[in-house]
């Protein structure tokens, strides 16, 4: 049975803001059905509207799934290939400056073998060039070539969005509304742009636990600038050019859904694909292409224990994952398959088990840094 472990005490709220425990959901689903189990807080706390199952919000790192899922579309039309050299769709040669050689494959990327690191901003303006930012050798490991070792990385997904847009000739956020979110009936959307005026009513407020606003505070209102905007402010999406820059809709985290919409995806998982996708196409994405222990043990950075395993944009845990110690302890049996989040004082994810045919999406506000329940808050036993 999974275990709710939301229930913490209200943060002192600044004067104007109403009291409470902070916003949290826990959606738990099977195949065919799926259950609000949790619910709580305020999704502003200024015009005091309560949390509701639908209620979008900026789900962090779980975006990243939803990427590869994009990403695997386009394999199925065959407009990308996962192993080809992604120099051939940017036009321009994506290389680690000390393994010229070596070519960086849309799989590199997604599994965060690619040899790109955080060492340089990934919130890249719209006028920004990645061929040039990527120049700089911060952005790179100096001593491990693509394919050889992992790091987690934010920087991949720009360079995923800019591949996709240079294959497809279509914007980003045209291709998740199109490719992703139409077809499983989502209505999500990347910084807000292309979610409906239903969704930015009720968008959720990330506060920190001090009580100040860290993201979307909406109140009904769009954003006049939805986008990481150009160097002088500028917010003209006629001036994006596709493929060269790939942040502006920020990939690596600035999915807003809600956690009804999450659970919608585990079960298309859980009905192995269900038409959206091919059975082998999700089992691609759920191989494991980096392991970090055992007699196939690869080279990599597991952040004390917690990405053991890590496939497409897939995260692979065994069950009780928030109490592993190390990856040396890590059973292979019945393992839990998604995406965690945390950012902007939130934490997030979706995790489903095909063997027990369940699983589970959530999300908490007001989340301090030094939580101690690490990256997951529910433990998936």
């Amino acid at each position: 049975m999974l275990l709710f472990l939301i229930a913490i005490a209200a943060p002192a709220q600044a004067d104007s803001l109403l009291p409470g425990p902070p916003a949290a959901i826990r959606v738990d689903f099977t195949a065919d059905t799926v259950s609000v189990t949790a619910i709580q807080g305020y999704s502003n706390r200024s015009t005091g509207r309560a949390l509701m199952p639908d209620d979008p919000v900026r789900i962090a790192s779980v975006s990243k799934l939803f990427v590869a899922l994009g990403v695997m579309r386009l394999v199925e039309k065959q407009i990308v290939e996962l192993d080809a050299d992604v120099s051939d769709y940017l036009g321009w040669s994506l290389r680690n400056p000390d393994f010229p050689d070596k070519a960086i494959t849309l799989a590199d990327l997604l599994s965060h073998r690619s040899g790109l690191r955080d060492g340089i901003n990934y919130a890249l303006p719209m006028d920004a060039l990645l061929e040039e930012e990527l120049r700089n050798p911060q952005a790179w490991h100096s001593n491990h070539p693509p394919g050889s070792y992992f790091t987690y990385a934010n920087l991949n997904f720009p360079v995923i969005a800019a591949v996709m847009e240079a294959a497809s000739r279509k914007r980003f956020d045209w291709i998740m509304q199109n490719e992703l979110f139409k077809p499983l009936g989502l209505d999500a959307c990347f910084n807000w742009i292309g979610c409906s005026d239903a969704k930015i009513a009720a968008a959720v407020t990330l506060y920190r636990p001090d009580g100040s606003v860290a993201r979307d505070d909406l109140r009904g209102i769009r954003e006049p600038c939805a986008i990481v905007p150009a160097r002088d402010g500028s917010c003209d999406l006629s001036r994006y050019q596709l493929g060269q820059t790939g942040s502006i809709f920020s990939p690596q985290g600035g999915l807003r859904i809600s956690a009804m919409d999450l659970a919608k995806v585990g079960q298309m998982f859980l009905n192995k694909g269900d038409g959206f996708l091919t059975p082998a196409s999700l089992g691609q994405m759920m191989q494991a292409r980096f392991i970090a222990s055992g007699p196939t043990q690869q080279s990599g950075d597991s952040e004390a224990g917690y990405y053991c395993f890590y496939g497409l944009a897939v995260t692979i845990l065994p069950p009780a994952s928030a109490a592993i110690p190390d990856c040396e302890s890590v059973p292979a049996e019945t393992p839990y398959f998604g995406h965690s989040g945390h950012a902007y004082s939130l934490k997030s994810g979706i995790w489903w088990n095909p063997m027990i045919g369940k699983g589970v999406a959530f999300f908490r506000t007001e989340v301090s840094d030094h939580d101690p329940a690490g990256h997951c808050i529910y433990s998936c036993d």
